[in-house]
């Protein structure tokens, strides 16, 4: 698989977080799971907003868990109130359960769902109007989930795993900054790109100051995404990480931006993942493993749970920088 790289490499200042973030931000800027470090104050608390796009996000077992937690509390609270009433319900003895809170959250999920409650009925003009009231509640919860469940199916979105860690690994006659990702959904994904960027701290006419490097891909896109696909930045004479060492990383606390964007078949739409990997997130003298499998039927097959594995390597094989990354237009740049 082709690809070749563009060139040297321009420091890009800014990437849309902003000169002063740039500058002032410490520890990642995006999260494993792509989601940015930053916050903003000043918009209130927006707790509707952020559960409903937390409920889009979750995994299905952690949405349903949740959501049936929820709706066991929701009706454990009115079956209190029932009971809180003193004798409110009618006909809980036809129900033959001994404790009477029991009887209550019957009543109480019967109402909440409208599924009925069968023999047991409320007493007294309170427990009709908390009835009425738990009728209501149930009604725009009910349909608050059908819509949430809707939008969760229908949602487009790229279901892309990302190795654990990033590794620079010989390349090509020299070494290479690269990692691994694989498509998790049978959906099928189609003109696949990456933008890799590094960010990190450098002298600059005796300040220290992050800097933005847009990298460099052997291969920058895929037509087809149908198993996995290696990244790979080669580190040559024209690359920012040029003489590169762990050391250099740790102290100029680097981070590698990722950025995917792909057609997503089912819904003809553009999705977008991201991720990032920081300094003590990258391996040395190592290289991923083979994931290719052998199948009865002889179709090309992968094991994704391979995925993450490492080969070792000799100490120093790519500790120590390769030949061809000598004179470096970087190294003009100072290092901090």
């Amino acid at each position: 698989m082709g690809g070749q790289g563009t060139g040297p490499t321009r420091p890009q200042e800014d990437l849309g977080f902003g000169g002063v973030v740039i500058q002032r931000s410490r520890g990642r800027f995006l999260h494993r799971d792509g989601t940015p470090s930053a916050r903003k104050y000043g918009l209130g608390r927006q707790a509707l907003s952020r559960g409903y796009l937390r409920a889009l996000a979750a995994p299905w077992p952690t949405f349903l868990t949740w959501t049936a937690g929820l709706l066991l509390l929701v009706n454990g609270v009115f079956a209190l109130g029932y009971l809180a009433l003193g004798p409110a319900l009618a006909g809980t003895d036809a129900l033959r359960v001994g404790d009477p809170f029991l009887g209550a959250l019957y009543y109480s999920i019967g109402v909440f769902t409208s599924l009925g409650t069968g023999p047991v009925y409320p007493v007294g003009e309170t427990a009709i109007w908390l009835s009425i009231l738990e009728t209501l509640a149930g009604l725009l919860v009910v349909i608050c989930l059908i819509g949430v469940m809707l939008a969760r199916m229908t949602r487009p979105r790229a279901s892309i795993r990302f190795t654990h860690s990033a590794a620079v690994a010989p390349y090509d006659g020299g070494r290479g900054f690269m990692f691994r990702l694989v498509n998790q959904s049978p959906a099928e994904l189609f003109e696949v790109s990456a933008q890799v960027t590094l960010a990190w701290f450098e002298e600059v006419d005796g300040r220290r100051e992050r800097r933005f490097h847009p990298l460099s891909l052997e291969r920058p896109s895929v037509e087809f995404f149908t198993l996995h696909w290696t990244v790979v930045h080669p580190i040559t004479s024209d690359s920012p990480l040029a003489g590169v060492t762990p050391e250099r990383l740790r102290d100029a606390e680097a981070e590698f931006l990722v950025l995917i964007t792909s057609l997503e078949s089912t819904f003809s739409t553009r999705v977008v993942s991201r991720t990032s990997y920081i300094w003590e997130e990258v391996r040395w003298d190592a290289r991923f493993a083979d994931v290719f499998v052998d199948s009865p039927d002889g179709v090309i097959t992968i094991d994704v749970e391979r995925l993450d594995r490492l080969d070792r390597l000799p100490e120093g094989t790519t500790r120590t920088p390769a030949t061809s990354e000598n004179g470096s237009t970087a190294a003009t740049v100072q290092r901090g």
